[in-house]
């Protein structure tokens, strides 16, 4: 299909995208790489009546290690987070998420900004950054203010993200080297988008778990960590017992979405078998 008529700038600068935005008012959208809005668009989902282009400006594509912080700028491909040097040796979980994202044309295009601006129950970032502690850095006409991802994403396709701002990058706090983490899903064979996804960070101390973190996508309306679970593990060695018993509550607090993927029950199923496997990989 073909979207309905609307009007096309390219901003140069942050400021710039800021200005178009203030003009055009709540009719205008954000594009960055394009691979959330456009389909939208072309099902005629959105119907935006201008779209402000952030894909060109250089300084949103960056990736970097900053005062104790991995900084991923909003525009940074799911292709340069992949492939990273930085992230990959730092916190693997976040290359590993970006290198099973859709297909290579979407991760050529797509951006983690533009993917976590879209809030898809589906989507894989959240989780991963929900996992990891991430921050996300969004400026508007009065500044920039930073928001715990735990309180970015709030509902179905909607987050903390006002119809003025932008995202401008996302800050993950380095771990320590004894903290291991990873990111798997169970996808939709066709659009590899997470039926259920599941995210884990574990630090090691003794042979016991410390600052257990678990997070699922694809579960719930909203992308959730699973704080029952970490507590039940916290501070227990990761045996085939404990694993079992903390897997057992997952996502047992939250309201579990069914569709013509997964019923319930099977996401349910899902969440527990998932769950086990990431704590594994990270405790093993």
């Amino acid at each position: 299909m073909i979207p309905s008529e609307f009007e096309y700038y390219r901003a140069g600068s942050v400021d710039e995208a800021l200005q178009l935005l203030n003009e055009k008012g709540p009719d205008a959208k954000i594009l960055a790489g394009g691979h959330s809005l456009l389909p939208a668009m072309k099902l005629r989902f959105n119907n935006p009546g201008a779209l402000i282009d952030i894909g060109g400006i250089p300084d949103l594509s960056y990736i970097r290690e900053e005062n104790g912080y991995l900084v991923i700028g909003a525009c940074a491909t799911h292709a340069q987070i992949a492939t990273s040097s930085v992230l990959a040796s730092a916190i693997p979980m976040i290359s590993e998420t970006a290198g099973i994202i859709g297909d290579v044309q979407v991760r050529n295009k797509g951006t983690i900004g533009g993917s976590i601006a879209h809030a898809d129950p589906a989507a894989d970032w959240p989780a991963a950054l929900l996992a990891a502690d991430a921050e996300v850095v969004i400026a508007g006409a009065s500044g920039t203010r930073t928001v715990p991802v735990n309180d970015f994403f709030q509902g179905l396709f909607t987050t903390d993200l006002n119809e003025s701002e932008l995202i401008t990058e996302i800050r993950i706090p380095k771990p320590s080297s004894e903290t291991r983490s990873t990111y798997i899903k169970f996808e939709q064979p066709a659009s590899r988008f997470a039926i259920v996804g599941c995210a884990a960070m574990v630090t090691r101390n003794n042979g016991s778990c410390e600052n257990v973190k678990v997070a699922f996508t694809g579960v719930s309306a909203i992308p959730f960590r699973d704080h029952q679970l970490e507590q039940e593990l916290e501070g227990k060695v990761p045996d085939e017992s404990n694993l079992d018993a903390a897997c057992e509550i997952a996502a047992k607090s939250v309201d579990i979405m069914g569709d013509h993927f997964a019923s319930q029950d099977y996401r349910r199923h899902l969440a527990k078998v998932f769950a086990k496997r990431a704590l594994k990989t990270v405790t093993g």
